[in-house]
């Protein structure tokens, strides 16, 4: 049914609208104006023609082909038409009205009831509080945007934000790159971000897939999702909300909860998921996954025409875990051939300002040639003798036919504008600076071992026991923190012996129980209220006697009840 979404045999607008002034306007003539093959119907009350086609007052008026809906009337009145939906057969719905769960209570009952409704029809909902999806290939534009959309790409963008969504598409016609599919979620009353990562996926011309994420409805599927995706194609995220004043912000944006950073950072780990820390790191690393291929190892050759950007490059790549690629002899003795007495021949390469462009081009060539180097840098400054453009068009036809990844840090602006066309017309990645070129190789390598992982074997020892590991799970709280005793018990059933413990309940038990583990002992309160011990100063570590384990089991009781008054103290 999801497929439905991208691929309808025919859309109906409810709330269209021929006042230029109101978003139903701009729906109906984005949907028309992007070349959408399929029926398209407009829905209002007051009747009528919009872009030349009938306005139908009713949506059991419009006739066949009619599969998916776009609602945008106000809130108050989307559940009847969610009713007249389901009546008329439509089994895919895009609310793009606001003022539900975001807004508080009274809209949350409103977004219940959306929910509901659905649910009866057996309806799929995208939204509400979102722009609607657009499909660039098929081409399909939804949502209400200001014209131009995005140039048809190879990125796809899921996002919780439609305000971000607007910004990338107008961002990424400027940056030179296009989008395959985008989706905006809005509040998720139905399908959530893992549902739609799979149908993203299956597009043949989507070959990253980019995220912007407030929170995660259920991370447990999600992390499922994302690695069978991740495992086939690269995802990047942008996880928002890190701190407690954007956590707030989420909050009253989409009504989601953020959740816990750590957390976030272990489930994109486990799924394969890369993490950008920014907007514009995301699509740095989108592009160059898209456009390159991977690296067979950490060594990067660099290649520039001056000294204090290469050296440049060479922090930022050290920093990101990436070495400078040891050149081979016959590496050197090529460039020696090639360059001026006074260039460096050792990584990195400065062919010093003079470099023509059929230098840079040779040189390219080289570096590529050598075993020892799995990509290279081009770092080019405005040459003083050359344009910038001459030289970009010198290095494409290399980089196009190199089985390596080559990344451009082009620096500067009104002087490198032709080679930035040339460059992004050829669907090579260019940078401003080598930091942010050094990021896109790191995030190569950093994929192509994460391929590694996904084509090892999963392997399971024979003495787990999934039953009693289930269980567990199954009986602790959706939320929060596994008590000490069940995490234990968890990491029993999967055969990783812990230190033995016991809960001591007096400083009388405390000394018999140690005597009985054996000397040494720590000492850890146990408080279903507090979840880092060592933040309350909850541990006290080398106890080598009875007598200081009593001692110690005083101490932890008084000095957490002082620090955290309100906890409850188990023992």
């Amino acid at each position: 049914m999801l497929e439905t979404f991208f691929n309808p045999r025919g859309v109906v607008v409810l709330g269209a609208s021929r006042d230029p002034r109101k978003l139903g306007y701009g729906l109906a003539r984005n949907l028309v104006q992007s070349g959408y093959p399929g029926a398209v119907h407009f829905v209002n009350p007051k009747g009528g023609h919009l872009l030349g086609r009938p306005v139908y007052p009713t949506v059991a008026e419009v006739p066949d082909p009619a599969d998916m809906a776009v609602i945008l009337v106000p809130a108050p009145y989307v559940p009847q038409s969610l009713e007249a939906c389901g009546e008329r057969g439509i089994r895919a719905a895009i609310i793009a009205a606001g003022g539900f769960r975001e807004t508080g209570p009274e809209g949350a009952a409103l977004e219940a009831r959306c929910l509901e409704i659905a649910r009866r029809y057996d309806m799929r909902l995208i939204g509400p509080n979102c722009i609607g999806l657009l499909d660039t290939h098929l081409p399909l534009d939804t949502t209400f945007l200001p014209p131009p959309g995005p140039p048809p790409g190879d990125v796809a963008f899921i996002s919780h934000s439609g305000a971000i969504c607007a910004a990338v598409i107008d961002w990424a016609r400027g940056q030179g790159f296009g989008l395959s599919r985008l989706v905006s979620l809005g509040n998720q009353a139905d399908l959530k971000e893992a549902d739609l990562l799979e149908p993203v996926a299956d597009d043949p011309r989507t070959r990253v897939l980019t995220l912007y994420l407030e929170g995660v409805s259920d991370g447990r599927r999600f992390v499922r999702t994302a690695r069978r995706v991740a495992c086939r194609k690269p995802v990047v995220a942008l996880k928002v909300g890190r701190f407690e004043s954007g956590q707030k912000a989420v909050a009253s944006h989409t009504g989601a909860l953020a959740g816990s950073e750590q957390a976030f950072d272990a489930a994109f780990r486990r799924a394969g998921v890369l993490r950008a820390e920014t907007s514009e790191e995301m699509f740095d690393w989108a592009r160059a996954l898209a456009w390159c291929p991977l690296p067979q190892g950490p060594n990067v050759a660099v290649l520039t025409n001056a000294g204090g950007p290469g050296v440049t490059a060479a922090d930022a790549l050290e920093a990101l875990g990436l070495k400078l690629a040891p050149l081979s002899e016959t590496t050197r003795a090529a460039l020696r051939a090639l360059l001026p007495p006074a260039a460096s021949l050792h990584n990195p390469v400065d062919m010093l300002a003079s470099a023509s462009p059929e230098q840079y081009a040779e040189s390219l060539r080289i570096l590529l040639d050598d075993p020892q180097v799995h990509s290279v840098m081009v770092i080019l400054p405005p040459p003083p003798m050359f344009t910038a453009g001459a030289v970009a068009r010198a290095i494409i036809p290399v980089i196009q036919t190199a089985e390596k990844p080559v990344v451009v840090a082009l620096m500067g602006e009104r002087l490198i504008q032709e080679a930035v066309e040339h460059l992004r017309a050829a669907r090579v990645p260019e940078y401003r600076f080598p930091e942010r070129a050094a990021s896109a190789l790191a995030i190569l390598h950093q994929r192509a071992v994460g391929l590694a992982h996904c084509e090892a074997p999963q392997l399971t020892p024979a003495d787990v026991d999934k039953e009693r590991a289930d269980s567990l799970l199954a009986d602790a709280a959706p939320e929060g923190w596994l008590p000490p005793e069940v995490a234990a018990a968890l990491l029993g059933a999967y055969g990783i012996r812990v230190p033995r413990g016991e809960v001591a309940r007096s400083p009388k038990e405390a000394a018999s129980i140690a005597e009985q583990v054996g000397f040494p002992v720590a000492l850890k309160i146990v408080s279903p209220d507090i979840a880092h011990k060592s933040d309350v100063g909850g541990i006290l570590l080398d106890i080598s006697s009875p007598e200081e384990a009593a001692q110690g089991y005083e101490t932890l009781m008084q000095r957490v009840a002082r620090r955290k008054p309100q906890a409850r103290l188990e023992g």
